[in-house]
């Protein structure tokens, strides 16, 4: 049984996902625009959120690194703890993620990988304390690493907050159960500019 996905985003009025292109509006600051998402997302009462490789590595922020065993890794899936108030969720295809720590401000990380991961980057992910789980095909069966999550870590209730790519991905695959969305008075106006939710024409899984 998979959880209940929440699709969680703030935008600015044309649809844009990133702040800091933002115009700045008489109306409220920035940082109140951050306050106001993250006590909704309180209020959602989730066990943890999900968000794409390019989202969570701006919070990680680590580098590629030997693991500490040369032992061979768990697959397809290893459980650094399953007893984790809450979870940061990583969807990594092509295993490009990598941690020094195993929590996202007290958010326990899983990352959930192609089946072309490497047993280095697997070891050096468990060395980390770092969970995963690994799909049977280069390209993650969401459907499958859901209802993995659910049986192992008892995760009924999750939080779904971008890019625009891992969005789209789980509204393609009939995952997403509700749209929690917050508009900032501000604009964005530029074309290049990421989007709630970005098709581009595959799955937006990279």
């Amino acid at each position: 049984m998979k959880p209940y996905i929440i699709c969680h985003m703030i935008t600015s009025v044309d649809g844009r996902i990133l702040p800091s292109r933002w115009t700045r509006s008489p109306d409220g600051e920035r940082s109140n625009w951050t306050a106001a998402y993250a006590a909704v997302h309180e209020r959602l009462d989730t066990q943890g959120w999900i968000v794409g490789r390019v989202t969570m590595a701006e919070m990680s922020q680590a580098g590629a690194h030997p693991p500490a065993s040369s032992l061979a890794p768990e697959r397809p899936r290893h459980f650094a703890t399953r007893s984790a108030k809450a979870y940061a969720i990583a969807v990594d295809p092509s295993a490009k993620l990598h941690f020094d720590r195993p929590d996202i401000e007290g958010d326990a990380v899983v990352v959930l990988l192609g089946a072309d991961v490497t047993d280095v980057h697997l070891g050096e992910l468990a060395s980390d304390r770092v969970s995963y789980v690994v799909s049977s095909a280069p390209e993650i069966d969401l459907t499958t690493a859901l209802d993995v999550l659910n049986r192992e870590l008892g995760l009924e209730r999750l939080a779904l907050e971008g890019g625009g790519g891992v969005n789209a991905a789980f509204l393609a695959a009939g995952l997403v159960d509700e749209l929690s969305v917050l508009i900032a008075p501000a604009l964005d106006g530029t074309s290049d500019s990421r989007s709630l939710i970005e098709t581009g024409g595959a799955t937006g899984l990279t």
